[in-house]
């Protein structure tokens, strides 16, 4: 019996386990999005988890603090970086790198990979030198890159696109693998080949080499880690107690020269095994238990930990309950001039004369056949807001909506077929080009240069949702790929999506076939 429970007892997952496994549910609590394939947009997304997990996961209901702080070096104004910032300066303040160990769900990953059984790579001077390697990484490509990017008013978040591959899993191959999103198949590159090639490569030496990632390339972590000696919560080592026996060393498996240093994850493992008890754990001594050897807490104090300890996990369970339901039964993020709740029938207005209303519309959506969501956007020109707006549902005709930006090269490539559509067919086609979000304050100067006599209608987004996008895009249905293209017809219901580039030929056979 009990060697049945010492094997049970193995096979449990540890406290820290648990607590990964928590966070990776909650920061992933929409999950309803991984059923839809759409990526949630509501007010939550403005919060930043403290470990690595994709905006564009369809289960994501927070931002990611490394995207986020790439994005707001190309803000409009400051107040996002320092917003960014702050949050970050906070939690590694009170974390470290405890945030590694207990909080990310790609660490979680990582680990969960290590179990497979194979030969492992133990930690050497060779893995002490690359372990630098992420700090080079948090330099160039979460600071350099980005912000001489954002000197040109073009925002690039290198990191994430560029090696992320928690973002190609979670961004990417999640979304790519539910069936409304194959369209997205068609623009996929090199690129997406290359971060592809190089996330199958981190996760499977993640089978070899523990928690690989987080050791080598890991910029979050490089930058929590430079908190690990003053952070609230951590690893603590009393030098008095210490006999420097290096059995803490020897049972670590990342790359620490003392417990609590900047590599240390904080994940424990070395305060059970120092002999002479000179490890133990930072933070308010309410949560810890005290280390083998020490003065036991009063029978006040355990009472006092034993309440404190149950209410913060009855807590923890009820907000992860109401998180996973709030995401469940909320509908889509409000988005500007939303018409009426998707799903419903509309039926158009009784004209004078009628006795019973015409021939109900389809239902709201996104999809070829659905009634297009509305918006007032603003109609923009070479000065820049003209003070006018319009409703691409409302325009009567035929019409074109575009998603654009001027940092986009194949948007700009593919601009004069817009405006070669919009000469030719005169009254009978409307045209309007919404520069994205992010730096709209350039079209002014691009529209002046190149489209000062267009018929084309020019539009901007005003507000950021997740760096680039605004909010009808993302209402419309945009997955984050620039350019994108919606055709509606007199009543405004969808004719044609087109989630890449677009060619002349393309929009002149749409708008032939359609017009009447």
């Amino acid at each position: 019996m009990k060697r049945m429970l010492e094997k049970i007892k193995k096979w449990l997952p540890s406290k820290r386990k648990i607590m990964q496994l928590y966070f990776a549910v909650l920061f992933n609590a929409n999950l309803k999005g991984f059923i839809t394939g759409k990526i949630f947009t509501g007010k939550t997304k403005i919060l930043c988890a403290p470990g690595i997990n994709c905006y564009s996961c369809p289960g994501a209901v927070t931002a990611c603090p490394l995207g986020s702080l790439q994005g707001a070096f190309s803000a409009k104004n400051h107040s996002t970086l320092y917003y960014v910032g702050g949050i970050l300066l906070l939690y590694s303040i009170m974390f470290g790198r405890m945030i590694c160990g207990w909080l990310c769900p790609f660490g979680l990953v990582q680990e969960l990979v290590y179990k497979i059984k194979s030969p492992k790579l133990k930690k050497s001077p060779v893995t002490r030198l690359l372990s630098y390697l992420k700090y080079a990484i948090l330099v160039f490509f979460v600071f350099i890159v980005p912000i001489l990017y954002s000197i040109r008013n073009v925002p690039l978040p290198a990191f994430c696109k560029y090696i992320c591959p928690a973002g190609t899993i979670e961004g990417g191959l999640l979304l790519l693998s539910h069936n409304t999103n194959t369209p997205l198949l068609s623009i996929l590159g090199p690129l997406f080949t290359w971060k592809f090639l190089l996330m199958v490569s981190i996760i499977v030496g993640c089978i070899f080499v523990f928690r690989l990632f987080c050791r080598f390339i890991c910029p979050l972590g490089a930058l929590y880690g430079l908190f690990n000696r003053i952070s609230v919560f951590g690893i603590k080592v009393d030098n008095s107690k210490c006999t420097h026996c290096g059995m803490c060393h020897a049972k670590c498996k990342v790359d620490i020269r003392t417990p609590g240093d900047q590599e240390c994850i904080s994940c424990g493992e070395c305060v059970g095994v120092c002999p002479t008890k000179a490890i133990s754990w930072k933070g308010p001594k309410i949560f810890l238990a005290p280390n083998e050897g020490e003065e036991p807490l009063s029978d006040k104090n355990t009472k006092k930990r034993l309440i404190t300890r149950s209410v913060t996990a009855f807590v923890m369970l009820a907000v992860l309950i109401g998180a996973i339901v709030y995401f469940w039964v909320t509908n889509k993020t409000p988005l500007p001039s939303e018409q009426n709740n998707p799903g419903t029938t509309q039926t158009e207005p009784t004209q004078p004369g009628e006795t019973e209303p015409s021939d109900p519309l389809p239902s709201f959506g996104t999809g070829v056949g659905n009634l297009c969501y509305g918006a007032e956007l603003p109609i923009v020109d070479s000065t820049g807001d003209t003070g006018k707006s319009i409703d691409p549902t409302k325009t009567g005709k035929l019409t074109i909506i575009n998603f654009w930006g001027t940092w986009c090269g194949p948007c700009v490539k593919e601009l004069p077929y817009f405006e070669r559509i919009a000469e030719e067919y005169g009254d009978q086609v409307a045209v309007i080009a919404i520069h994205s979000a992010s730096v709209s304050d350039t079209a002014p100067d691009y529209i002046r240069e190149n489209y000062p006599d267009s018929k084309l209608i020019f539009s901007w987004e005003t507000e950021n949702v997740d760096g680039i996008s605004g909010p009808y895009y993302i209402q419309l249905g945009g997955l984050g790929s620039y350019p994108y293209t919606v055709v509606l017809d007199e009543n405004g219901v969808i004719l044609k999506v087109f989630f890449s580039s677009v060619h002349y030929e393309d929009l002149k056979t749409v708008v032939d076939e359609n017009l009447k």
